[in-house]
């Protein structure tokens, strides 16, 4: 039995764009993760899944630096590119995890995938329900099962998520590894600034060592709180509820006061009219006029609703 644990990863993220690639204490984020994950022992190759997209061409080119294998495939069709990954590297069992995710614990992923094996079901994870902070985030699944779940699932939105299918489709066996104490409302995830932040401070903390467990962050979370504050009001999963308008939207309150310089009303109240989001379009201007100065800033503006 062949265990694969595929890292999706890309470089578009629309709200902190180039994040796997982003250094934290002169290492590339996703480099941290999958250091860290290679000490998981109950796994037997680990890869990356990116799409297509030129854009992540320097995040291939770097995981294969480091000796790993890097598959690309669809940019919204993520099930279709694990599906791809997995049969490139002839898994029996995948392991999924997220590039976001650079505090994985290779302990966790074990308990994950020996639970999955002995319990003999057809998927399995620590996040229904959550238990554990977010960013530890482990799913184990056969590939009978994810080919199953290819057929099958049908909506954009299981498509683009890889999981739904199989654990709301009552179809398939689920079990899953939950904690003790219920943690779920600690955030040690990437997917914004203020994110990059604190587990920038959690990796600074540690360095050089980077092989700490999820327990030494829990202690020094509880230790030092103030190096966990900065990311305290994003809501759980709140990327998965969103639109791409809504993300650059909601990156967009981060560089222009309000958001905006042309809506005279709040814009939250525009964003879903009828169900149709509101259009959110972004240009990059390069300048250099003044003192000879080659500088890049990111314009960001909402226009009117999508009909």
């Amino acid at each position: 039995m062949k265990v694969v644990a595929i890292v999706q990863a890309r470089m578009g993220s629309t709200r902190l764009p180039n994040k796997v690639m982003r250094e934290i204490c002169g290492v590339p984020m996703i480099e941290l993760l999958l250091r860290r994950l290679s000490s998981a022992k109950t796994v037997d190759q680990i890869m990356v899944a990116t799409s297509v997209d030129e854009k992540n061409t320097p995040l291939e080119l770097h995981v294969e630096k480091l000796g790993y294998l890097c598959v690309r495939g669809s940019e919204e069709d993520v099930l279709q590119r694990y599906l791809d990954a997995a049969q490139a590297a002839k898994a029996d069992v995948v392991v999924r995890i997220t590039g976001d995710c650079p505090l994985i614990d290779p302990v966790l992923v074990d308990q994950c995938v020996s639970r999955f094996i002995d319990s003999e079901v057809d998927y399995l994870d620590n996040t229904n329900p959550p238990t554990f902070p977010d960013g530890l985030d482990v799913a184990v699944v056969s590939i009978d099962v994810l080919r199953r779940a290819g057929k099958k699932a049908t909506s954009q939105y299981d498509r683009e998520h890889v999981m739904p299918y199989i654990y709301n489709s009552g179809d398939f066996q689920l079990g899953s590894v939950l904690n003790d104490i219920d943690y779920s409302s600690f955030r040690w995830t990437v997917d914004e600034s203020a994110d990059f932040e604190v587990v920038n401070h959690i990796f600074s903390h540690f360095s050089p060592n980077i092989h700490f467990s999820w327990k030494d962050v829990l202690d020094l979370q509880r230790s030092q709180p103030e190096l966990f504050a900065a990311n305290q009001e994003i809501v759980r999963n709140e990327g998965a509820a969103m639109g791409t308008g809504q993300k650059l939207w909601k990156r967009a309150k981060t560089l222009i006061p309000g958001g905006n310089m042309l809506l005279s009303k709040r814009a939250e109240m525009f964003f879903q009219i009828n169900g149709r989001p509101i259009s959110v379009k972004r240009k990059v201007v390069r300048f250099g006029i003044l003192m000879g100065m080659n500088t890049s800033i990111c314009l960001l503006w909402g226009l009117a609703p999508i009909y």
